[in-house]
């Protein structure tokens, strides 16, 4: 079609908002926005298909600003098409309480589909998109899950490292409705691209199996920029990556392909050249009437569609209400009524590791729960992250429900974190010490509220004879101080299970830290469990006839050191207590009186972890940690070695008491 004067003066708006934001601001990118308004015009008023009105319509097609420090492109759009922002908010760009952050939030602005800024992340997080669209339209019909998923990716996208692990993925498997935009614009912050980076973007997309339309220095006509996409959305069996050669902050004369335009406000003075180039009156936040009714009407132009799939999902629930019921449970992200049933339990006495109750547990429910999909880092026995019975999403085959995600731990995450936001409830698991590359996907759930499995096995010196390099010491603590992440590490397997429950029926991101080897089931587990674990920590076994000397707090495997030097002590006399707390996070919330019953003031209380001892001040008196590395030998030998017996965590509680006794 042919460019109106009508579509080139709001592409001309479009610019001069962004630049007025960010020079109010006196903060943020102005460069991209100038240079890449013309596609967001395609993309927003030719190419998609969405209604600003509904902006969670569950069919619409998606746009991931992979590149978020060019926020202003987006909410610019935002605001022209009718998703709720205001021209207020423009002017309130990057300020305290604003509808406008300096890079978008998911749930925070309206038409922003995931949390994006740091770089490489909402490469892979489109991805965990398409694969969501892939897996829902397989499972439940194009007539309810049939829509494309769009982005727009820099040079710094595609030089993290995340970005080559979940291109490799999305080639592998065929994503076929998955169309990336690179701009290829030739500048970084230091300077030149040049200057660091010489990779041939296209020949590295070919050899993941993606499709590449080059379309070259277009970067101002829509017309081939429509085209170009066009041809991306025809390869059904490929995602696609279209080329375009950019020339950031466009049509300044000034800072015109120069890295001040990356992230600097132009300048009042330079603002002011640039509207008279474009042909815009020199007036701040200008939008002409007949430009907004334009863009008001485009966004709006897929209510029709989303009206016929509306009726179209009435008509599945009266004719075939089973289906319904799954379709509506995954994107409400929860289990079918009464899924708990199909948790399963175990019986005190039984040793089992807790790596492996969580692999019984995905098998028994994910029938049950029906967007739960997801698998290991070539891991996937090892992390008890196996759906028996389940089938695979393969290349061009995605009905599956178990992923092989090959080794790709930092993609892995960030994918999951767009399948979390699409319909699906993703896990991922791999060894806790590897919780490192995944990190930024973490933090970004956590931020973001995604609900994101986080499967981490393998989680302390018990790994054994791998050594120091496998056996993390400090990752459960630097997980735990990651705000609203949900951090549980079970003592044995029914806490497994009341966790998955509290995941299920939750909100949020969880990490859950399992064991590699076998730990007793204890009693007290089921039954206290399934109200404490929630709660963060309950009592597990209480002091004899209420006469309390001491608390023995632990987690995990240590629980039943714990249980075990409560024995000990309770020869010599001494009443303890043993209290099990799998979350501190979650009993962070926990209000005072309750906290206080668990852990009653003024009781002396010694904590039994296998990690480094920092924060426990927190809880305990003293504790029973490693403040060293690990070592290669037989996971029990390190234990014993490090300190980690009943007889040693007795010892150190009659220390704590005053008495005589020696470490083991």
């Amino acid at each position: 079609m042919a460019t109106t004067d009508l579509e080139i003066r709001g592409i001309n708006v479009a610019r001069g908002l962004a630049i007025d934001a960010v020079q109010k601001a006196n903060s943020g990118h102005p460069g991209t926005p100038l240079a890449l308004a013309p596609l967001a015009h395609v993309l927003f008023t030719r190419i998609m298909e969405f209604d600003a009105g509904a902006p969670e319509w569950p069919d619409r097609d998606r746009f991931v600003l992979s590149a978020g420090h060019a926020s202003m492109l987006l909410y610019s759009y935002l605001y022209l098409l009718g998703f709720g922002l205001t021209l207020d908010d423009l002017k309130a760009f990057r300020q305290w309480g604003s509808a406008t952050p300096g890079h978008p939030e998911y749930r925070h602005t309206a038409g922003v589909e995931v949390t994006t800024g740091p770089l490489g992340q909402g490469v892979a997080n489109g991805v965990g998109i398409a694969l969501a669209e892939a897996n829902l339209r397989a499972r439940f019909g194009a007539d309810l899950f049939d829509h494309h998923v769009f982005a727009i990716c820099s040079d710094g996208d595609f030089e993290e490292g995340v970005s080559h692990e979940a291109a490799s993925l999305a080639g592998h498997l065929g994503l076929g409705k998955l169309v990336y935009v690179y701009d290829d614009n030739h500048i970084s912050i230091d300077g030149p691209t040049e200057l660091s980076y010489s990779d041939v973007v296209p020949e590295r997309f070919r050899a993941y199996g993606w499709h590449v339309v080059e379309i070259g220095d277009v970067a101002n006509d829509c017309d081939a920029i429509e085209a170009g996409l066009r041809e991306g959305m025809a390869d059904t069996d490929r995602p696609s990556l279209v080329v375009l050669r950019s020339h950031i902050g466009w049509p300044s004369p000034a800072y015109t392909d120069t890295a001040h335009a990356h992230g600097n406000p132009l300048g009042a003075e330079e603002n002011a050249k640039i509207k008279d180039i474009l042909g815009l009156p020199q007036e701040d936040f200008l939008v002409p009437e007949d430009v907004l009714a334009f863009y008001r009407e485009a966004g709006v132009r897929g209510r029709g569609a989303r009206d016929a799939w509306q009726h179209r999902r009435d008509a599945i629930r009266i004719d075939d209400p089973a289906r319904t019921a799954q379709v509506d449970a995954c994107l409400e992200g929860r289990g079918l009524p009464g899924w708990e049933a199909s948790l399963p339990a175990w019986e005190v006495g039984e040793s089992v590791a807790t790596r492996a109750a969580c692999a019984k547990i995905v098998s028994a429910i994910y029938e049950q729960v029906p967007g739960l999909v997801g698998g290991g880092a070539d891991l996937t026995g090892n992390t008890g992250t196996e759906l028996k019975g389940a089938p695979v999403i393969g290349t061009h085959d995605f009905g599956g429900r178990q992923v092989h995600w090959g080794i790709r731990e930092h993609a892995m995450g960030s994918i999951m974190n767009g399948m979390a936001v699409s319909g699906l409830l993703p896990m991922g698991g791999t060894f806790f010490v590897f919780s490192d590359y995944m990190r930024p996907a973490a933090r970004l759930a956590a931020l973001s509220g995604y609900k994101t499995m986080f499967v981490w096995s393998h989680d302390s010196i018990g790994v054994g004879e791998d050594g120091p390099t496998h056996q993390p010491v400090e990752q459960l603590m630097a997980t735990r101080v990651i705000p609203n992440l949900c951090v549980v590490r079970p003592a044995d397997a029914n806490e497994v299970a009341h966790a998955w429950r509290l995941h299920v029926d939750g909100e949020g991101p969880m990490a859950l830290i399992l064991t590699r080897q076998n730990v007793p089931v204890l009693e007290g587990t089921l039954e206290r469990g399934a109200r404490g674990l929630p709660r963060g920590a309950y009592v597990l076994a209480d002091e004899p006839d209420g006469d309390l000397d001491l608390v023995l707090v632990g987690t995990g495997s240590e629980v039943s050191l714990c249980v075990e030097a409560r024995g000990l002590l309770a020869a010599d006399g001494f009443g303890v207590r043993v209290v099990s707390m799998p979350s501190w996070d979650r009993f962070s919330l926990q209000g005072d009186e309750y906290r206080a019953d668990v852990l009653p003031p003024g009781v002396p209380t010694l904590a039994v972890e296998a990690g480094v001892s920092l924060g426990w001040d927190r809880y305990a008196d003293d504790v029973v940690a490693i403040d060293r590395y690990g070592a290669s030998a037989p996971g029990g030998t390190v234990f014993r070695e490090l300190g980690f017996t009943p007889e040693n965590v007795a010892a150190r509680a009659r220390e704590m008491l005053g008495l005589e006794g020696e470490r083991s």
